[in-house]
């Protein structure tokens, strides 16, 4: 019986591939180490509490002792747990960097002291900062441009030296933007869902030309699950979905679903540093096998359905989010909350 560790897993991702692998793999035992801050919650894996193949524990990757003791009892490590939010960023940079670097450090040093099988790394597009044509490749020289992917692009290169010093099995994994259910509703797609449902204003960065390549969150489990137990070490492997969309057209189509007027758009102050269009070069973890599943247009229609479906989860979770907006109103100039 093979037996994971998937920190940061009670997040938007994390949480999802969690359900994934207990759901296609019976034998395995799935071990969830989050520290259930703001993102992180215990409720998106209610459904899994009662398999016993499942365990839950409240910890911190940067806490040396509790990493130790659980990655001493499994055969492969799968680090979700990080700081992502780019926002949050700007303003709380400290906490970025020490928990996407300190926190991989923490963990790549318990690999290391008891051999564990396999480490994979979950990285980001935005380490390679933005690009106006063609697609970054897992060559491409990484160039971050906010304290976020800054703090994301720091633990790639800790993980690579980790393989190259000690010859640890490690694997880094960097995706597109992800949507989904269960996406703390910050980020663009559930923000724009739900503000919708609550006919207040959308609040859209700069011109809302900015591009993103759109993945649906199980179609990058498939891509991590894929790298897990066929990946090679020491190997970085880019996972997109070829989406790519402006903001702009993202809102406008939310708007059309939910049937609600382009008057909800508010176009805002953009913020600093905003990456222009993020694209990457796919074809190394096709050669593997994998290739998206979910259409974007089906995919979308799923996730919006699953707010509509869910208006207690995430309104428990705006509802504590009254601080940061008080915070975000002196950053910008539009007070759109």
């Amino acid at each position: 019986m093979k037996s994971i560790l998937i920190t940061g897993g009670a997040g938007f991702i994390g949480s999802n591939f969690t359900r994934y692998i207990v759901n296609k793999y019976n034998e395995y035992k799935v071990i969830v180490l989050d520290a259930l801050t703001y993102a992180g919650n215990r409720e998106n894996l209610a459904d899994l509490e009662s398999n016993p193949g499942f365990s839950f524990y409240e910890g911190d990757i940067r806490d040396k002792k509790v990493v130790e003791e659980l990655v001493q009892k499994v055969d492969y490590v799968v680090n979700f747990a990080a700081e992502t939010h780019v926002d949050r960023s700007i303003h709380e940079a400290g906490t970025f960097i020490s928990t996407d670097i300190f926190g991989t450090f923490t963990l790549l040093e318990a690999v290391k002291k008891f051999n564990t099988e396999k480490f994979v790394q979950i990285s980001t597009d935005e380490v390679y900062g933005s690009i106006e044509k063609g697609s970054f490749s897992e060559n491409s020289p990484l160039k971050p441009n906010s304290p976020y992917s800054a703090s994301k692009a720091g633990a790639d290169l800790l993980v690579r030296s980790y393989y190259v010093t000690y010859g640890l099995p490690v694997i880094i994994t960097r995706s597109s933007n992800n949507f989904g259910p269960y996406q703390y509703p910050e980020k663009l797609i559930p923000l724009f869902i739900t503000n919708a449902m609550d006919n207040i204003p959308l609040p859209l960065y700069g011109d809302g030309m900015n591009v993103r390549d759109w993945l649906y969150v199980i179609d990058n489990c498939r891509a991590i699950d894929l790298i897990l137990h066929n990946g090679k070490f020491g190997e970085v492997y880019n996972v997109g979905a070829g989406n790519e969309e402006t903001n702009i057209t993202i809102t406008r189509l939310i708007l059309k679903k939910l049937k609600k007027p382009e008057e909800l758009i508010k176009y805002v102050k953009d913020r600093p540093g905003h990456d222009r269009r993020y694209s990457l070069n796919c074809e190394k973890i096709r050669k593997l096998g994998w290739k998206p599943e979910y259409d974007f247009d089906e995919a979308l229609n799923i996730t919006i359905e699953w707010y509509v479906r869910n208006e207690d989860w995430w309104r428990k979770i705006k509802k504590k989010e009254k601080e940061y907006r008080e915070m975000m109103k002196k950053f910008y100039e539009d007070k759109y909350f």
